[in-house]
């Protein structure tokens, strides 16, 4: 039984669902306008078709100008232009023409005659006003207009006299049984010949990010057409494929018992991987109950997990009841090697994310800068009520893009959802990670955790999916994948507690990682660990992969690379003349077991320190300040403060952080 104030907003949830489609009535910024659409097309394919469309309506206006105006565009006409003459799966679309309606689309396969959920993408491509009436409902679009739907395949869709009945698109097929074993709870796929996938009942149609429907838990019985079909198995990135092909039977049950192996067993070693930034419900096709994020989670292994309460784009805080009700304890379903906490992400767009774990209570405020609030309290000032609360704090998804200079974190001034305020809590040791794993750019988040490390920070790499369960499909990022595809492995003192775990975080004893088990160690010490030589001692590195998918490793000290070569084992030396710190990174192309662009580990770091004084690398250190001065100007020029006094709060964060930095270039 839920307690009741879960239920109730869960009941509030599938009522905004049914009334406002995937948007849940937030109000309507450009990402909430998105969700919808991006179930179709890559954010590739949609931004190149709406700038050529701005650029064909105002060919003489600036690249700056394109940008406003491609805000403005009605998105649904973008998707049809994206989409071209081929709809993908789960997308129908109607043309209407002066001579009449036509409908395009892929075949779905139906058992027994049952409807199947279908998205229908109505096009007006006659020179006036067009109507048709889909499911009794009518639409009117203006010449050139476009308007997606959500209906199934017995939906009929009437314009111009012509009545058009989705199910054509049918193939229909008689249904079997396949039942699958594996011993224990697992991911599982199963699709037919033409792709579709096929799913236990009550299980959400979801698909990951390379499109493979998936869903999770043991001794499973599922209706599935007659014919060839594929039945995958894995369990998260501890295990491998198991894959086979089955053609059932016409009677009975099919039985298929098919397990994947396991490529290794970090908890065994005392390493315990969490994800520490995941969504129940964030608006979506679904609403996600706490039964889905627990069969999740033991069908990946995942050790543990954070499911954050956060706001979207107003003031409404999806899953807040569940926080208030279970703050500070393990979730129903935890056990000795499964911890699940709720935690919270305090969402500012122009200054930072930040994920908390083991808060032993709600936080004061969720978030700022939303709906017209101001942008404030500092970030500092939520980060040291969390302390209070024993949560160990990290910055979410914090850079997207490679990143080069301080110039590129501040860019225009927009509202990016970066961690811009990064470089201030760092310094006042107010924050205890950084996503350099998230679903955009590795390599612009590791390149600034790494800066920040040589101005003298001490940072954990962590990592979070931001996977959100209420999402079936998506295509612009990757928040349809399981829970977990991306982990921060923490290594712990004793057993699995969420104690042991936030303590593990805060003394930096990680690494990141989209599926590699990385180790570091330099003359004996581990991520986390500092290290005391004289000046002049030599010092041995090694880093360690374990993972098919691992192409290169790399070990890095604060001035840069220190030695990289093939996968499996990487040994260096050094000799240590000035304080420094030594990571590893594991990496390599797109593959089958990362549910991400390319494959990513990283370390924290072995910390150096030399004559009792810490890594303070001066060039890093400028960099840190450049970044400061340019963050103190987007404060005074972009954020929103009501009071000279909330602008006061923002500057002495930032002046205490700049002492900081200048009293490390004078050591």
């Amino acid at each position: 039984m839920l307690p009741r104030s879960v239920a109730r907003a869960l009941g509030a949830y599938r009522a905004s669902l049914a009334e406002y489609g995937m948007g849940w009535g937030e109000p309507l910024i450009p990402y909430v306008r998105l969700m919808s659409l991006s179930r179709f097309v890559s954010e590739e394919a949609f931004f190149r078709a709406a700038f050529a469309r701005v650029r064909a309506q105002e060919p003489d206006a600036s690249a700056a100008e394109h940008g406003t105006r491609v805000l403005d565009l009605d998105f649904d006409e973008v998707l049809r232009d994206a989409v071209g003459g081929d709809p993908p799966d789960g997308l129908a679309v109607v043309r209407l023409t002066p001579s009449g309606p036509r409908l395009t689309g892929r075949p779905v396969t139906v058992l027994d005659g049952r409807p199947m959920p279908l998205a229908l993408l109505l096009d007006n491509a006659g020179p006036g006003e067009a109507e048709a009436g889909v499911g009794g409902q009518e639409v009117r679009l203006p010449p050139g207009g476009a308007r997606l739907l959500d209906v199934d395949t017995a939906t009929e869709v009437t314009a111009g006299g012509t009545r058009l009945a989705l199910g054509t698109l049918t193939r229909p097929a008689p249904s079997v049984r396949l039942r699958l074993r594996a011993g224990f709870p697992c991911r599982w796929s199963v699709w037919s010949e033409d792709g579709q996938g096929w799913y236990p009942p009550g299980a959400p149609p979801r698909r990951d990010y390379h499109g493979t429907p998936y869903f999770h838990g043991d001794d499973l019985l599922l209706e599935v057409p007659a014919g060839p079909l594929t039945v995958r198995v894995t369990r998260g990135m501890e295990y491998g494929i198991a894959e086979t092909a089955v053609t059932p039977a016409p009677a009975g049950e099919t039985l298929v018992e098919l397990a994947p192996e396991r490529l290794y067993d970090a908890a065994a070693g005392g390493w315990y991987g969490a994800d520490l930034h995941v969504h129940l419900n964030f608006a979506g096709d679904v609403v996600a109950t706490p039964a889905m994020a627990a069969a999740m989670q033991h069908g990946e292994d995942l050790h543990v997990l954070n499911l954050l309460a956060s706001n979207i784009a107003g003031d409404r805080v999806f899953d807040r009841e569940a926080l208030e009700h279970w703050a500070g304890q393990d979730l129903p379903w935890s056990d000795g090697t499964h911890v699940a906490r709720m935690g919270f992400e305090y969402r500012n767009d122009l200054l930072g994310h930040l994920h908390a774990f083991g808060t032993t209570a709600p936080p004061s405020v969720y978030h700022s800068g939303f709906g017209g609030a101001p942008d404030w309290p500092p970030s500092g000032a939520v980060c040291e009520e969390l302390r209070r609360r024993g949560a160990v704090i990290g910055y979410a998804h914090a850079f997207k893009t490679p990143i080069e200079t301080p110039e590129q974190i501040i860019g225009d001034g927009a509202r990016q959802c970066t961690a811009r305020m990064a470089v201030v809590d760092a310094a006042l040791g107010l924050v205890d990670a950084m996503e350099v794993l998230h679903y955009a750019s590795a390599v612009g988040s590791s390149s600034v955790y790494r800066r920040l490390l040589g101005g003298g920070n001490r940072l954990a790499a962590v990592a979070g999916t931001d996977a959100m369960l209420s999402f079936t499909r998506q295509r612009m990022e990757m928040v349809s994948s399981p829970l977990g595809w991306e982990r921060t492995y923490a290594r712990l003192a004793g057993p699995l507690t969420a104690d042991a775990y936030a303590e593990a975080v805060r003394r930096g004893r990680t690494f990141a990682t989209t599926g590699p088990f990385l180790r570091l160690t330099v003359d004996g010490a581990e991520p986390g660990d500092t290290v005391e030589p004289r000046p002049g001692d030599r010092i041995r590195v090694t880093a360690h992969a374990v993972g098919p998918e691992v192409e290169r490793l790399v070990i890095r000290t604060a001035d840069g690379v220190l030695a990289e070569g093939p996968p499996d084992e990487l040994t260096a030396e050094f000799v240590v003349r000035t304080p420094t710190y030594v990571v590893a990174v594991a990496d390599g192309g797109s593959h089958p077991r990362s549910l991400f662009t390319g494959v990513y580990a990283h370390t924290s770091p072995v910390y150096l320190d030399v004559a009792r004084r810490r890594v303070a690398r001066p060039e890093d250190v400028r960099w840190c300040l450049d970044w400061i001065d340019r963050l103190e100007k987007l404060v005074r020029d972009h954020a929103d403060l009501h009071t000279r006094a909330q602008l006061e709060d923002h500057l002495s964060y930032i002046d205490e952080a700049r002492r900081v930095y200048m009293s490390r270039l004078t050591r």
